[in-house]
């Protein structure tokens, strides 16, 4: 990719210079980092191109998120306005550049309610607003379930065995999901890997790319999952943090894990369909299997998510 074209673009500044290679890689797109004389930046290359109309929410409310004090990167955007450039025949965009930390599943509790909460305040109207997506409010199902148990096992996957023996589990788990109740534009992908500590003590929120309509209840019901676990402390610390925000989130019934329940179901039908269909997202099996293994690992069976419901 052309460094001095992407930053003329972007007015990014002089003196434009890529990093040798990739710095990071997620299951949407790849991201390198982009030095010039004005700063660093962070340049995203999705693996699948999308159309200015497809990011056009999203974006918009990551820039409310911003704007709001929520922290996160700031957008780029094209000198014509745009969220997208085209570079060598690439699609890239430009975010404002974070030192990031690994992800830390034991990230302050406290942080994270607070950030958590500015997330679900910020004043952001969507009138796309009703549209919601199955990823994060159907279930899976018991005949798909068994469907593609029948075909991992059949190709011997090396983890189709253990899911066919939490089959049960997930299908039961789907009995708990209820509708959304209350809708507003939520992040939708709140996982350690997106809620990050960084180098100068603090934290951010990146990848806003799947941001759209969901319950707030719902999305504190996944990150008190990915954040808390198996720990009441952490629990409590956290959904504290967020009350004293004004977070307008509660997890007060087992129906508000219906969010987590929908996209951990997903992702495990889609790891799975990706070992036995290799593509860009996940191109080796190897990577699917390790996908996979975030789920099956430790699991989120109702024991588990009926504890943290009576912690909080």
């Amino acid at each position: 990719m052309d460094a001095a074209d992407l930053a003329r673009q972007y007015a990014l500044g002089g003196s434009a210079k890529l990093s040798d290679g990739p710095v990071a890689r997620g299951k949407q797109g790849v991201v390198w980092r982009l030095d010039t004389t004005d700063g660093s930046w962070a340049v995203k290359v999705p693996l699948w191109p999308s159309s200015e109309e497809e990011v056009r929410s999203s974006t918009a409310f990551h820039e409310a998120a911003h704007a709001a004090g929520v922290p996160t990167p700031q957008v780029r955007r094209t000198t014509w306005g745009s969220v997208f450039a085209s570079v060598d025949g690439a699609q890239a965009r430009v975010y404002e550049w974070v030192d990031l930390c690994p992800a830390d599943p034991a990230l302050d509790p406290a942080r994270v309610g607070a950030v958590v909460a500015a997330i679900h305040r910020v004043p952001f109207v969507d009138t796309d607003v009703r549209h919601l997506d199955a990823w994060y409010c159907k279930p899976v199902g018991a005949d798909r379930w068994d469907r593609l148990v029948e075909r991992l096992v059949g190709a011997r996957a090396p983890f189709g065995r253990r899911l066919a023996e939490l089959r049960d589990e997930l299908v039961a788990l789907e009995s708990w999901m209820e509708p959304p109740q209350v809708l507003t534009t939520c992040h939708r992908d709140l996982w350690a890997d997106n809620l990050l500590g960084t180098t100068e003590g603090g934290v951010c929120v990146i990848d806003w790319e799947d941001s759209g309509p969901a319950d707030p209840s719902q999305e504190l019901g996944c990150v008190l999952f990915e954040f808390a676990r198996t720990d009441p402390g952490r629990a409590r610390d956290l959904v504290t943090a967020y009350r004293q925000v004004g977070g307008p989130g509660s997890v007060t019934r087992r129906g508000h894990f219906s969010m987590l329940i929908a996209q951990l179901g997903h992702i495990t039908e889609l790891a799975a369909t990706d070992w036995l269909h290799p593509n860009p997202r996940s191109p080796d099996r190897a990577d699917s299997a390790a996908w996979i293994s975030e789920v099956l690992d430790e699991p989120h069976t109702r024991e588990l998510l009926q504890s943290l419901l009576r912690t909080v």
